[in-house]
């Protein structure tokens, strides 16, 4: 890519797209648009349109999304799978009109089979029945996947497709009732710490193991992707680590330096037993993640304005 290329992010103000641009920055590239969402709903056909024909951008990175946790997945569940349609539609779509040079599709492991075998391979995809809980979210983005191959395949795009595992890190969502598993229990920990609390409930048994991936990770692959990467078939991207979450809690009960107890509420969905990516498509092609858990655990703790989180107004 050019350094004076310019290039669409699409939810620049989410945790992945402020990631990939402060990557792009980082790198050199200044020559970035962005939209915000009270200025550019990109559910909107004719509006995408426009924003389309007036700066035809060379590259698009497709990370704006409507995402949550298990929760509001299951819960907003026309909400996931409409929003989430109309998004990607609309910017494939529009990216195709445009003569984008690549477009890059962000998805999330969680188009995987609930009980494909462990590691998820990238050919596992639709080779089973998914998770009920975030079946709309999931389906969403097979649809992403499946248009980008359908648009390279009739119309020649070089549209590319990468599935993250679960990520943290800077810009995360806090809010308990939708947010992830890792930043919920950041709070929750952080939050019972500063009460002088005797225990932290944890949702579900403990035992599903899942992996983790810092955002600035994701960032730094994502930009070797649209530097190195030019086939049809989607790209897992990930640690090809695991942990349970049992196990998560009690890292986040030490980096916070919590002392009580933790309990764990099995009325609560686990949601799929396991999710490990296999990742070794992406190291062939060249690139491996560099922050470990704990790092990334630690760095992102003491990042967070705890007094903002907790104390805002909602």
């Amino acid at each position: 890519m050019d350094k004076n290329a310019k290039i669409y992010i699409a939810g620049h103000r989410g945790m992945v797209g402020s990631a990939l641009l402060r990557k792009l920055q980082k790198e050199g590239y200044n020559n970035l648009v962005y939209r915000k969402s009270a200025e550019l709903d990109l559910r909107n056909q004719q509006a995408v349109a426009d924003f389309f024909q007036a700066e035809k951008p060379d590259y698009v990175i497709l990370a704006a999304a409507k995402v949550g946790g298990i929760n509001a997945n299951n819960i907003y569940r026309a909400e996931f799978l409409y929003d989430n349609l109309m998004i990607q539609n609309n910017i494939i779509h529009q990216s195709y009109l445009n003569g984008v040079k690549k477009l890059l599709f962000l998805g999330s492991s969680c188009i995987y089979p609930k009980m494909a075998p462990q590691p998820l391979k990238e050919e596992y995809l639709l080779t089973g029945t998914l998770e009920p809980t975030n079946e709309p979210y999931a389906i969403a983005k097979i649809s992403g996947i499946k248009m980008c191959e359908a648009y390279r395949s009739q119309y020649g795009c070089n549209f590319i497709s990468a599935m993250p595992t679960n990520l943290y890190g800077p810009n995360d969502n806090y809010d308990l009732a939708n947010s992830h598993v890792l930043p919920a229990l950041l709070r929750k920990f952080h939050t019972a710490k500063i009460n002088n609390a005797d225990s932290v409930e944890i949702w579900g048994s403990g035992s599903p193991k899942r992996e983790f991936l810092h955002v600035d990770d994701l960032a730094d692959a994502c930009f070797y992707l649209l530097l190195n990467y030019n086939e049809s078939e989607l790209v897992n991207v990930g640690t090809g680590e695991d942990i349970s979450i049992k196990d998560l809690a009690l890292l986040i009960k030490d980096t916070v330096g919590f002392d009580g107890e933790l309990t764990f509420d099995s009325s609560k969905p686990d949601g799929t037993p396991r999710k490990l990516m296999d990742v070794s498509k992406l190291h062939g092609v060249g690139w491996k993640h560099k922050i470990s858990l704990e790092d990334g655990v630690k760095s992102v703790y003491e990042g967070v304005n705890w007094e903002e989180i907790l104390y805002s107004p909602a």
